[in-house]
């Protein structure tokens, strides 16, 4: 449904089926003629007005439907924290045997090819796990306001 009005007479609502196109606004100036035949349009308008000149009148969105957008969005928000948790955890271990391992490469001591091999294989897990963990830091303080998004959301009427 599209509705026009006219800029001499912004109370007059024209309501035409489908969207806003040249045979809509054709058939809401068929609309206009039936109102102006019955005398029912408080306006004169002048000669030459035409499908052209209507105003489409866009309906402002309903705060219901922000609501649910920001429920959804809440929603996505928390599962993503919830599987970027699942990452960290599961490289954390891995990720602090490696950590442990670098301060060899600040000691005096000797290490072997092997050693560093194995430790250069470790760098892999231990920047995914870094990032992931930076990433999950991040999305939990979002989450925190999606969190009480969805609270008032759960709410029930009266409480």
């Amino acid at each position: 449904m599209v509705q026009y009005t006219l800029a001499q007479s912004p109370e007059i609502i024209l309501t035409v089926p489908g969207k806003d196109s040249v045979k809509a606004r054709e058939k809401a100036m068929d609309q206009l003629m039936e109102l102006m035949d019955a005398g029912k349009l408080p306006t004169d308008l002048e000669d030459g007005f035409g499908p052209q000149q209507f105003i489409e009148v866009k309906e402002p969105p309903t705060d219901t439907a922000s609501d649910e957008d920001a429920v959804t969005q809440a929603v996505q928000i928390l599962s993503n924290l919830a599987t970027l948790k699942l990452k960290v955890q599961e490289s954390r271990t891995e990720a602090l045997e490696v950590r442990a391992q670098v301060d060899i490469l600040f000691s005096d001591k000797s290490v072997t090819e092997e050693e560093i091999a194995r430790l250069k294989e470790g760098f892999k897990i231990l920047k995914t796990f870094a990032q992931a963990n930076l990433r999950y830091q991040e999305a939990r303080s979002k989450a925190e306001d999606a969190r009480a998004v969805l609270d008032k959301a759960l709410k029930s009427p009266g409480t």
